[in-house]
């Protein structure tokens, strides 16, 4: 495997990289909202990208967010499962996969924004990698119970599934348009393929109930 240039493991250390996203979001946060013309150069606006060759926005917008709503939600996402799949890849895995699901759910939806002529949207917050860590955290804890709203009882790899079937619903139906359900999905799907090509464990075998790759 250590052959294979992609599965090529990097040298396990943890050093709470879930914590310091966490930081460096909240920072961007305060930056934002004491200084409201920063957001929209590093949200990621598909006519700043083209015009302007702002390329950055794939990566900043991640850490923009729209109010402190938006902002605490996925913030508690990112606490409540990050940890765990940070200690289980390591903490530069971690971070690598986070970042390649953040910025490839990004680039898939300036693809489909410039397509589709969306050219002003402003695409920001940190979903499309915490949907991708949501999807990790199922498929190596598949067994886990989530307790939705802190009563109803769920096993992980369910909740994934109906957060899945609710995005593409509301983006084929184009319910609640201003959340960005096309991106989640792309999380979703760049996570997935980290996990496949990189990691070399597939979530939707471990879903079915295969536990010889996790």
């Amino acid at each position: 495997m250590a052959s294979n240039p992609i599965r090529r493991p990097l040298p396990y250390s943890f050093y709470n990289a879930t914590l310091w996203l966490i930081a460096a979001n909240i920072l961007v946060f305060l930056l934002n909202s004491l200084a409201p013309n920063t957001r929209v150069p590093l949200a990621m606006v598909p006519a700043l990208i083209l015009g302007a060759n702002a390329y950055w926005e794939f990566v900043t917008y991640m850490f923009v967010h729209a109010n402190i709503t938006h902002i605490l939600f996925n913030m508690l996402g990112l606490f409540f499962f990050g940890p765990q799949v940070e200690r289980r890849m390591g903490s530069s895995e971690f971070l690598l996969f986070y970042f390649i699901s953040g910025i490839g759910a990004g680039v898939a939806s300036f693809v489909i924004y410039v397509l589709s002529g969306a050219y002003t949207v402003v695409l920001l917050g940190a979903s499309g990698a915490i949907f991708a860590v949501l999807l990790a955290y199922a498929t190596f804890f598949p067994d886990s119970m989530i307790y939705v709203f802190g009563l109803i009882p769920i096993r992980a790899p369910l909740l994934v599934v109906i957060y899945a079937a609710i995005e593409l619903f509301s983006q084929i139906f184009s319910f609640n348009a201003g959340v960005a359900h096309l991106t989640h999905l792309a999380g979703f799907a760049f996570g997935y393929l980290y996990l496949v090509a990189r990691v070399g464990v597939n979530p939707v075998r471990v879903f079915l109930g295969d536990r010889s790759m996790r």
